[in-house]
Order: C-alpha cells, then structure tokens, then sequence
C-alpha cells in the first residue's frame, strides 16, 4: 500500500510547532483559493461558503483514486490546513496585525488550501466540475493559485485569534533584531495557517501559524 502523504509531516519547516519567531525562505506551492471581502464569522457569509468549495475540491482530488479519472503522478494525501492572507484598508493591518478592535467585514481575504504538485488547470478543472455535479455548489471563485511567498518570519500562535497581536509583537520584535523589515504590501500579506478545527478545539488551545513577509 502506498505512502499518504502529509504536508505537515514531510515538510516540518512549514508549520512550526513552537511559539518561537524564524526566518524562512518559503518555495513555490500550489493551492486551491478563493478571494473575497467580509466577516469570517458570519454563519452564512462568503467566507464560510469558500470553505465548502475549497474542501470540496481538495476531496474530489484525493478520492479520484477511486474513480475512472487518471491523474498522472497521483498519490494519495491528507488534506493540508486551511490558510488565509488577509488585508484590510485600515492602516492598522499595514504593519500585518489583526487585532479583534476591527470592523471585520471590511476584511479581505484569500482562504486556500496547499494541494499536491501533481494538479495542473485539467486535474483542477475536472475536479470543480465534479463538485458542481455531486455536490451542487457553485466553484465559479475558486481558482489555481500558485503561491511564491518568499522570505518570511513565522511564529506558531497558541489561543484565540483576537490575542494574536502578542504574538505580531514577538515577531515585530525579532524582525527588528535580525536587521530585516516588514513587508507587508499590496503584494504580500498577512499569512496565518489554522493548525487546529474551531470546531472541535478550544479558544485557548487553538493554534495558528503566523507568517508575515520580509525584506
């Protein structure tokens, strides 16, 4: 039986498990993504209609292993973390902070998922279709996005993500020693990967990786 691969495991660098500020160079990754503008927290919102597509698909590929649609160079995965970069019009978010003093309907937001090297705009196309059929949602939004972040520092956050700005401090704090500067921009942005499910986690344990750009 073959390898599943898990993101997490195989590429530890990434997804940090201490609340320690690093400096890391970021490769080139492929993943489903979705743009849009509100409150994550809106129960029906746009945000929470994203996430139904993106894991709609991210499961659509890995189960193609049972169907009749080849994928050239597949193998099987465990569906990576859910990630988003936000940005805002406030200038308070310039520097890469959120924090829970903002009108977060005015949040934007790219929320995407990593997917295997392996799904190139055929694999990508066939799989929204599929869930358009099965599924009966709209994946008109979602698209292949191939994401080259660049240098970076991240730290793991542990709690709620209204806390986060301590967190930003430790990092504002080592970017600042090491020489370097933020970057956050039109460009690049505030980067978080939620570790753990809201659902099933507590406020207090939730972890969230923290990635802002640097130059």
């Amino acid at each position: 039986m073959s390898e599943v691969v898990d993101f997490k495991k195989k590429y530890k660098d990434l997804y940090p498990s201490k609340i320690e500020p690093v400096l890391i160079k970021i490769p080139e990754m492929k993943f489903v993504a979705i743009q849009g503008k509100g409150n994550p927290n809106e129960p029906d919102g746009d945000y929470q209609k994203a996430l139904e597509v993106l894991y709609g698909i991210q499961y659509t590929i890995k189960m193609s292993k049972k169907g009749t649609f080849q994928i050239d160079g597949y193998f099987d995965f465990v569906v990576a973390p859910l990630e988003g970069l936000w940005w805002s019009e406030l200038d308070s978010l310039v520097s890469g902070a959120m924090t829970d003093g903002f009108d977060k309907s005015k949040f934007n937001w790219i929320s995407m998922i990593r997917l295997p090297e392996y799904v190139n705009e055929n694999v990508f196309g066939w799989a929204k279709a599929e869930v358009e059929k099965k599924k009966k949602i709209n994946t008109e939004k979602a698209y292949l996005y191939k994401f080259d972040e660049g240098l970076c520092v991240q730290c793991l956050h542990i709690g709620s993500y209204d806390e986060e700005p301590k967190t930003m401090a430790l990092i504002d704090e080592f970017i600042l020693r090491k020489k370097h500067m933020n970057d956050v921009s039109e460009t690049r942005k505030h980067h978080e990967i939620y570790l753990s499910d809201p659902r099933k986690t507590s406020v207090d344990k939730l972890k969230t990786v923290i990635r802002i750009p640097v130059k």
